[in-house]
């Protein structure tokens, strides 16, 4: 056997290097996928029923925005942990481990939701009268949402949401491992599809805590009943739909 064809038997059997199945076409198509995919799952109902109960708390742009942010960062933080070392090890999560993280899950959106309400029910509420042509008007008056608005800054409070969005990660992992096993070629491939997701899932929060606060920040212009209106429909749907969570799961039908 000649050098030459040693040579080129060694080249034919070296595995691809990085940036070719970076930039192979069907790696990019499933590393697109991956992005929209990420953008979707930031709509599901738990994340938004969670992201509210948080959000309903900082009626600020910047404060949502950053909420979802530091969501969408221990989101994907947890899931490129769990998902390199599930990849590393080929192994993947039993179902029902998978159905106990999810349980967990409903149990920290009802856990949110009532701590929610005891925020809402510890509010200091004061009447002032004021008189206009004669006439006594009495206004409700709450000192802390206007201290709270006023006083907050946009990075405050950001371990929760990361614990949060690293608790929704846990328990998304075993459906996206199989997502990631089905359609990946290789290690490098599943790590890519991972982090896509999660930038994916990264902006998709980033808006939706955008979206989320226009009838927080409106509320909070209106006046406080409004305000405590908008939070209270964050503490219903929190509890209600961790309540309906861990039924369905305790029933055995499941929740993803």
């Amino acid at each position: 056997m000649t050098a030459r064809s040693c040579c080129s038997r060694s080249t034919r059997n070296r595995p691809p290097l990085p940036e070719q199945w970076m930039f192979d076409p069907e790696t990019l198509t499933i590393l697109s996928l991956g992005f929209v995919l990420g953008l979707r799952h930031a709509l599901d109902a738990d994340h938004l029923a969670a992201l509210s109960t948080v959000l309903a708390e900082r009626p600020t742009v910047q404060a949502s925005t950053a909420i979802g942010l530091f969501w969408g960062l221990g989101h994907t933080l947890m899931l490129l942990c769990v998902g390199t070392v599930l990849l590393g090890l080929n192994l993947t999560i039993p179902e029902s481990l998978s159905s106990v993280f999810e349980f967990a899950v409903g149990v920290m959106l009802v856990v949110l939701g009532v701590s929610l309400a005891r925020r809402i029910y510890r509010e200091r509420w004061h009447l002032h009268v004021h008189e206009h042509d004669g006439r006594a008007h009495v206004h409700v008056h709450s000192h802390r949402v206007q201290a709270d608005h006023a006083h907050g800054h946009w990075y405050q409070g950001s371990l929760r949401p990361l614990l949060i969005g690293m608790a929704h990660g846990l328990a998304g992992s075993a459906a996206l491992m199989l997502i990631v096993l089905s359609t990946v070629t290789g290690i490098g491939q599943g790590i890519g599809y991972i982090v896509v997701f999660g930038v994916g899932s990264i902006l998709g929060m980033v808006g939706v805590g955008a979206v989320l606060s226009v009838p927080v920040i409106y509320s909070a212009t209106v006046g406080p009943r409004a305000y405590y209106v908008v939070q209270g429909l964050a503490c219903v749907a929190s509890i209600g739909l961790g309540v309906l969570m861990m039924v369905r799961i305790g029933l055995g039908s499941g929740w993803s």
